[in-house]
């Protein structure tokens, strides 16, 4: 192998398992020159921009991010081209890819594969594909559809046909193809819970070390090889055949993942700030059950000087300040930073400044115009408090 080649961390795992936490844990531990590339299947890459605003090293390296769709489908070619594009520059040392909460990562790989195939001289290299595992909504939502599914495994050998299988498959397939789990958010589980857990995550990937966690906080050493990642040890059965199969395929369509299991997104904007009792009453009592996972910035009326992270997956959701938006700076400041940053003031309103509400929804079989209505009614009259 080509001396001096640059190590490619693949992190994946289903909607809210913990990416963005685990990557900026990572990134603060890493002494090398970073390159990121950021997927997200919203319209808003929101988790770059978390990641930003973290205050991560991430503002010293380059990041490009991918959205409107996923990496190992729609987005296949313009992953590959930004992997070129790294290749290419001899600064970096190092590229960590956060990968879309439904992108599988055999296709992935096999994507990388092809390229590293027929670029042979690359300067980069997969090395490890680290699967973040939700243990409490593993335990809380698909405990018994995962045991089924692992019965079905052991006694089925029917030809696997993606179009027909449901989102367990998809998180068994994150689960099966990597050379490394975090098993996270393990504080919110007993030892017996844990354990069961544990047990069916080991039925899936017999292989890869399991790393427990609590808010993504691992050592970084624990996931960190020089070594290429082994294709060959992956089962004929597993993710990779299946998405080798998937690109050469005659005739199939390449609808991506949204088609693929029936999830589809939206972003919800308004300049207008939330009320935060009835938003807080929507969000815990008639929240759609639909709804797999949300996230994006929020703005309220009572505190206006606040940007909100809300964040929800699965029956899991959160709202808490995280940083201060430009147009509450001291006025000195404020200006200072748009000058620094001119492109801000392209989105700038008159009123309310960068203040916005912005939120990435995703969903299988939800209403969206219902639940744009009752956003719609948790907005406050009032501009401020």
């Amino acid at each position: 192998m080509k001396k001096n080649k640059k190590p490619v961390v693949l992190i994946t795992g289903y909607l809210g398992s913990g990416k963005t936490t685990l990557l900026n844990n990572l990134l603060k531990q890493e002494k090398r020159k970073v390159a990121l590339i950021v997927n997200d299947m919203g319209s808003i890459n929101v988790d770059a921009e978390i990641l930003k605003k973290n205050g991560s090293n991430v503002t010293e390296c380059p990041m490009f991010e991918l959205q409107n769709g996923c990496i190992c489908c729609t987005l296949r070619d313009e992953f590959i081209q930004q992997i070129e594009k790294i290749s290419n520059l001899d600064s970096i040392e190092v590229v960590f890819v956060e990968a879309s909460g439904i992108s599988d990562p055999g296709a992935v790989s096999a994507s990388f594969l092809a390229y590293e195939e027929d670029n042979p001289n690359t300067n980069v290299y997969l090395t490890s594909i680290v699967t973040v595992v939700d243990g409490d909504r593993i335990y809380r939502e698909f405990l018994s559809e995962l045991k089924q599914k692992k019965e079905e495994r052991d006694s089925l050998a029917e030809k696997y046909d993606l179009s027909d299988e449901e989102i367990s498959t998809l998180i068994v397939d994150q689960i099966e193809f990597c050379n490394f789990i975090i098993l996270n958010k393990c504080d919110l589980l007993s030892a017996d819970q844990l354990k069961e857990v544990e047990s069916i995550v080991r039925d899936f990937q017999p292989r890869a070390p399991i790393i427990h966690s609590v808010n993504g906080d691992i050592d970084i050493e624990k996931i960190m090889t020089t070594k290429p990642f082994n294709y060959d040890q992956i089962d004929s059965s597993s993710a990779i055949q299946k998405a080798t199969a998937t690109l050469t395929q005659p005739g199939r369509k390449n609808n991506g993942c949204v088609d693929e299991y029936g999830i589809t997104s939206f972003v919800f904007e308004a300049r207008q700030p939330f009320n935060r009792d009835r938003f807080m009453e929507f969000v815990n009592n008639r929240y759609p059950s639909q709804l797999i996972r949300s996230k994006g910035y929020i703005w309220f009326s009572d505190a206006s000087k606040d940007v909100q992270l809300f964040e929800q997956a699965g029956r899991n959701s959160s709202v808490m300040p995280v940083s201060y938006w430009i147009d509450a700076l001291r006025e000195d400041v404020k200006q200072s930073y748009l000058a620094d940053n001119p492109e801000i003031k392209e989105n700038w309103d008159s009123r309310f400044g960068d203040r916005e509400n912005q939120v990435v929804f995703i969903g299988k079989g939800y209403n969206k115009d219902d639940i744009i209505v009752e956003l719609e009614k948790c907005l406050d009259e009032r501009a401020f408090a």
